[in-house]
């Protein structure tokens, strides 16, 4: 009976190829649910959203977070995200492309958000996640660094901390580190 199904499958393509239609792409759960997440999305007004594969790709996207209040008012971060096939089962995999002086960021992009680790639910979506980053920048966390040092400094030494967000983000070196400009 399977193998039938599969044989009437395979006929109704090559039918569809045949009429010079293209085979119509069956759409993931993850596809729908993400395509629902998106059109229901309710950007800060200093964030936006590009698809630098097309729209034809909604796995995969950006989102640029410009704050507008905090240490990092005037900076302009980019996050990729990827989103497997499986979500919301599966939490997004959300990478910061910008180098960025953050005590939740680690200087290869990686974001210590918690709901993108132990507290992903499947009731959570694309715009909880973009929220909790824009919060990162609007209130840094020292108590869950990825950054250790930039943490430590916030923790102990605030002034100090802004003075080393804007020196990175106007471009050039921290330490042994350069971070490119991003306001």
């Amino acid at each position: 009976m399977i193998k039938l199904f599969k044989v009437k499958e395979k006929q109704r393509e090559l039918a569809e190829n045949a009429n010079g239609k293209s085979p119509i792409k069956k759409q993931s759960a993850g596809e729908l649910r993400l395509h629902k997440d998106i059109s229901e999305l309710n950007l800060h007004k200093t964030c936006t959203m590009a698809f630098p594969n097309g729209k034809d790709d909604l796995m995969n996207f950006e989102v640029t977070i410009r704050p507008d209040e905090g240490y990092y008012r005037g900076g302009t971060f980019v996050f990729s995200f990827q989103i497997s096939s499986i979500y919301p089962h599966e939490a997004p995999k959300v990478k910061c492309k910008t180098k960025v002086y953050h005590p939740n960021i680690d200087l290869e992009g990686n974001v210590c958000l918690n709901i993108l680790r132990e507290d992903w639910k499947p009731v959570l979506n694309i715009n909880t996640i973009i929220y909790g980053l824009f919060h990162l920048f609007t209130e840094p966390n020292h108590e869950d660094p990825l950054n250790q040092d930039a943490a430590a400094v916030l923790r102990d030494n605030p002034q100090l901390f802004e003075s080393n967000v804007r020196r990175a983000m106007a471009g050039g070196y921290m330490g042994q580190t350069f971070f490119p400009r991003c306001i």
